[in-house]
C-alpha cells in the first residue's frame, strides 16, 4: 500500500508547489475513518481510495482532486459527515465528496428504468464539476482491476455496465487510455474465451513482426532526420477489444486486419505536424480514403491529430498518427489534460465550458429538461455515446458534429430544435437530396423549412441522434394532445350550450384544482380522451347546475356520457365519455343529439375503418390510434386481439346513420371460383347487379381448376352484404363465398 510521503512525491513531480498539508490531512483522516474495514479481496478498505488517488496522479490532477479521491467513500462507509469534511477541508471538497457519495449509491445495473434515472443523476453531477467524473472513472477503473474478487454474476453485471456506460463516457471526454483499459477489463470478464483467443493471436503477430516494427521505426526516424524535423516515434498495437469489435462489425477474419500495428509521430509544433506529413507523403504512397485531418477539424471530444495510412517499407500498409505533445496528452487524458482544471483560478470558477467534450455533456444535460422519460434518455444517451462522428457545415460555415449515419434531419435538430421541427427538405452540397440521405464528412447542409410542417412520427426510425429522436417524439405527443384538446373543446362547447351557458377556456382556470388538472389544456385533452366527463366540467364551473337531460336518459348513457361524432359523409358515431373494453358495442340504429362533426383526415380526430371494413348492422368497437384518430373494427375481428393489453385505447361506438345521406361502407369478402375464362366477369356482374361496388380485387391463390380471390367491396349495410354473399354462393361457378374479418 502506498505510503503517505509517496503520494505527496507523486504529485510533486508535476506540481512542485503542491499543498502537502492538504494531502497529508486527507490521507490520515481517510485512513483513520476506514480503520479496520476490509474489501472483498481481504485488503484494507483504505487501499481502494488510495489507489483511486494514485490513478488520478497519473493524470496529473491537482491536490484538491486527489484529496477528494482519498475521501470519496468516507461519508458513505464511515462516521464522517458533510459538515465535518467542510470544516476540515473546505466546502468545495465537501461538495464534491457528497456528490460522489450520492453517485456511489446508484446501481446502474438495475432494471432499465432505474438505470436510466441513475444515469441522469450521474450526468447531472458531472455537469456541476467535471472532477466528479474524473474521480468516478478512477474509482470504476480500480474496481474493474480488482473485479476477480467479486461473485461471478456480479462481475458480469458490473463489466457490462462498464462497457455500456463508463468506457464510452470516458471516450466522449477524450480519455482514450482510460477507455481502452476499461474496455479491456470488461471484455476479459464478459467474453473470456474470445479475449484469450484474440490476446494470444496478437502476441503471436507481435513476435513474428518484431523486426518489421523496428525497421519501420528506423525508416521513419531516418526520413525525419533527413528533413531536419525533430520527432519522437512510438509504435502501438491495437487492444484485444478493438480488434474483436472490428472483426465483428466488419465481418473480417483476424488475417484480414491491416491496422493491428500503428505508429505515433510526436512533433513540437502544429507546423511540424504538416512538415512531417509532407515528408511522409513525398516518400511513400498514401492509401486513398485513409487520410483524416483532425487538427484543422477536431473531434467532438477535443481529439486532434493527423491520420494517414501509407504503403511503407517492405510494401506493407502502415497507419500513422501525427500530433504535437500537447495533442498527445489530450488524446490520452482528455478533459483531465486541460490545465484549466488544475490551477486555482480555474477551480474557483469551475470547469471550463470551452472544450468540445464538455460542450457535448452540456447538450446532453439540456435534454434532461425537455421532458423525456428516463428510458428515452438512456436510449438516446447510449446512441450518442457509441457513435463515431462526421463533420458537416451550415451554409454560413458553422461546424456541426454528428454521429456517423446521421441524416439532414439529425443535422437540422443539431442546429436547433425549431429548425428540425419545421424541416421539409434539404440541400446537400447545393443539391436537393432526400431527408434520409446519410451525411458524409465535409458536407454542406442547407435546411429548407416550412412553418406549416409537423415532424412525422416515422422520422423517429430514420434519425440516429438522441436529440432528434427526443424532439420528434415530443412533437408527436404534442400533436396527439392537440387533437384530443380540439375534440375536448368541441365536446365542452356543446355541453355548455346544452346547459345554457357560454363556454370559454378562461372559465376553467379557477376550477382546475376541482378537476385535478394542472392547466386548461390538460382538461380539454382529458375530455377528448374520455377520461373526464363534460358534465363534470360543467358542474365544476357551475356547481348549482343540474342537467335534467341526464336524469331522463337510460342508466348506461347516464353513466357513460355518450357523445356523437359525424364524419364528412354524414355517418354519426356515438362515443362514450369513458372507454370500456368490448363492452356496449351496439348493434345499431340509435340516434343521439348534438353531433360533433369530424371532417375526415382534416378534422381534429379522424374516424376511419380497419382494412377488413365494417358495415351498419355490425357490432363495432373503436380503437384510439395515437396521432391518427379512431379506427372502427367489427367486434368479431381477430385484429382486436392485438389491443387486449391496452384497454385504455378501447372506445365504445355505435352506428347512427344520417338517413338523408346515402353512403356505402367497406367490407372484405373471399370468393373461391372455378378457374375458367369468364369467371371473374360473372362474379363482377353479380356484384354490380346487387348495387354493390368493387373497390379492389386480388388473387390470393390460383390453381389449375380453381381461383381464390379477395374482394374489397362497398355495400349499404349488413343485410345488403349478406344478400350479395347468398347470391354469389348460388352461382354455379362459385364454390365458396364468405366474409373476411381481419
Amino acid at each position: 500500500m502506498m505510503r503517505q510521503y509517496e503520494l505527496v512525491e507523486r504529485v510533486q513531480r508535476y506540481k512542485p508547489d503542491v499543498n502537502e498539508a492538504l494531502l497529508n490531512k486527507a490521507y490520515v483522516y481517510a485512513m483513520q475513518k476506514h480503520g479496520h474495514q476490509k474489501r472483498a479481496s481481504g485488503d484494507p478498505f483504505f487501499s481502494h481510495p488510495l489507489e483511486v488517488a494514485a490513478i488520478l496522479t497519473e493524470m496529473r490532477m491537482d491536490e484538491a482532486t486527489i484529496a477528494v479521491a482519498l475521501l470519496h467513500d468516507t461519508i458513505e462507509d464511515t462516521t464522517a459527515t458533510r459538515q465535518e469534511i467542510d470544516e476540515l477541508f473546505g466546502p468545495d471538497i465537501g461538495r464534491l465528496v457528497e456528490g460522489l457519495t450520492k453517485l456511489s449509491k446508484l446501481d446502474l445495473v438495475s432494471k432499465k428504468a432505474e438505470q436510466a434515472e441513475n444515469l441522469r443523476k450521474l450526468l447531472l453531477a458531472i455537469s456541476e464539476d467535471v472532477r466528479v467524473l474524473l474521480v468516478k472513472l478512477a474509482d470504476r477503473l480500480h474496481n474493474m482491476r480488482t473485479l476477480d474478487h467479486m461473485r461471478s454474476d456480479k462481475r458480469v453485471r458490473i463489466a457490462e455496465e462498464t462497457m455500456e456506460i463508463y468506457a464510452p463516457l470516458a471516450g466522449r471526454m477524450g480519455m482514450q487510455d482510460m477507455r481502452e483499459e476499461l474496455e479491456e477489463l470488461a471484455f476479459r470478464t464478459i467474453n473470456p474465451e474470445a479475449h484469450r483467443t484474440v490476446t494470444e493471436r496478437l502476441k503471436d503477430v507481435f513476435e513474428r513482426n518484431r523486426n518489421v516494427i523496428a525497421e519501420i521505426e528506423r525508416a521513419l526516424l531516418t526520413l525525419f532526420e533527413k528533413y531536419g524535423i525533430e520527432v519522437q516515434v512510438k509504435s502501438r498495437q491495437k487492444k484485444p477489444w478493438s480488434v474483436f469489435r472490428k472483426m465483428e462489425t466488419k465481418a473480417l477474419s483476424f488475417e484480414q486486419l491491416s491496422d493491428i500495428f500503428g505508429f505515433r509521430v510526436i512533433v513540437g509544433t502544429i507546423e511540424g505536424c504538416y512538415l512531417a506529413l509532407g515528408a511522409i507523403h513525398t516518400t511513400w504512397s498514401m492509401v486513398p480514403g485513409r487520410f483524416k485531418d483532425y487538427i484543422s477539424t477536431p473531434k467532438q471530444n477535443d481529439y486532434r491529430s493527423i491520420h494517414t495510412t501509407i504503403v511503407g517499407p517492405s510494401r506493407q500498409r502502415v497507419e500513422l498518427q501525427i500530433r504535437t505533445r500537447d495533442m498527445d496528452e489530450v488524446a490520452e487524458y482528455g478533459v483531465a489534460a486541460h490545465s484549466l482544471y488544475k490551477d486555482s483560478a480555474a477551480r474557483a470558477t469551475g470547469p471550463s465550458s470551452d472544450t468540445n467534450a464538455y460542450a457535448w455533456l452540456r447538450r446532453t444535460i439540456e435534454q434532461l429538461s425537455e421532458g423525456d422519460s428516463p428510458e428515452d434518455f438512456l436510449e438516446n444517451t447510449k446512441l450518442e455515446l457509441f457513435h463515431d462522428q462526421v463533420f458537416c457545415f451550415t451554409p454560413k460555415g458553422m461546424l456541426i458534429a454528428l454521429p456517423r449515419g446521421a441524416t439532414p434531419i439529425d443535422f437540422a435538430y443539431a442546429v436547433h430544435t425549431d429548425i428540425g421541427d419545421t424541416c421539409v427538405g434539404a440541400k446537400v452540397n447545393g443539391r436537393i437530396m432526400p431527408l434520409m440521405t446519410e451525411l458524409k464528412n465535409g458536407d454542406e447542409v442547407d435546411i429548407i423549412r416550412s412553418k406549416a410542417q409537423v415532424p412525422p412520427a416515422a422520422w423517429e426510425s430514420v434519425v440516429v441522434t438522441g436529440k432528434a429522436r427526443s424532439a420528434i417524439r415530443r412533437a408527436t405527443k404534442n400533436a396527439i394532445r392537440k387533437q384530443y384538446s380540439g375534440l375536448g373543446t368541441r365536446i365542452l362547447e356543446r355541453a355548455f350550450e346544452r346547459a345554457g351557458k357560454a363556454f370559454s377556456k378562461e372559465k376553467l382556470k379557477p376550477v382546475l384544482h376541482r378537476l385535478a388538472r394542472k392547466d386548461v389544456e390538460d382538461v380539454l385533452a382529458a375530455v377528448g380522451r374520455g377520461e373526464l366527463a363534460s358534465g363534470d366540467v360543467v358542474k365544476a364551473v357551475f356547481p348549482d347546475y343540474k342537467d335534467e337531460r341526464i336524469t331522463q336518459t337510460a342508466p348506461r348513457q347516464r353513466e357513460e356520457g355518450w357523445y356523437n361524432l359525424r364524419n364528412a359523409a354524414g355517418m354519426l358515431f356515438q362515443i362514450p365519455g369513458r372507454a370500456s373494453k368490448k363492452k356496449g358495442a351496439a348493434e345499431g340504429g340509435e340516434k343521439g343529439e348534438g353531433a360533433v362533426p369530424i371532417r375526415g383526415v382534416r378534422g381534429d380526430l379522424p374516424v376511419r375503418f380497419a382494412p377488413e371494413g365494417a358495415v351498419p348492422g355490425d357490432r363495432i368497437v373503436g380503437i384510439m390510434q395515437p396521432g391518427s384518430g379512431i379506427t372502427i373494427y367489427p367486434i368479431q375481428s381477430p385484429s382486436l386481439t392485438a389491443f387486449d393489453d391496452q384497454p385504455e385505447r378501447w372506445i365504445d361506438v355505435r352506428w347512427d346513420i344520417d338517413e338523408t345521406t346515402r353512403e356505402r361502407f367497406p367490407a372484405r369478402i373471399s370468393v373461391t371460383a372455378i378457374n375458367a375464362p369468364g369467371s371473374l366477369a360473372e362474379i363482377a356482374q353479380v356484384v354490380a347487379a346487387n348495387d354493390a361496388n368493387i373497390h379492389t380485387l386480388s388473387m390470393v391463390r390460383t390453381a389449375p381448376d380453381f381461383t381464390e380471390m379477395a374482394i374489397d367491396l362497398e355495400v349499404w349495410d349488413l343485410k345488403h352484404l349478406n344478400r350479395l354473399l347468398s347470391q354469389l354462393k348460388d352461382n354455379a361457378i362459385v364454390s365458396e363465398a364468405k366474409r373476411v374479418n381481419g
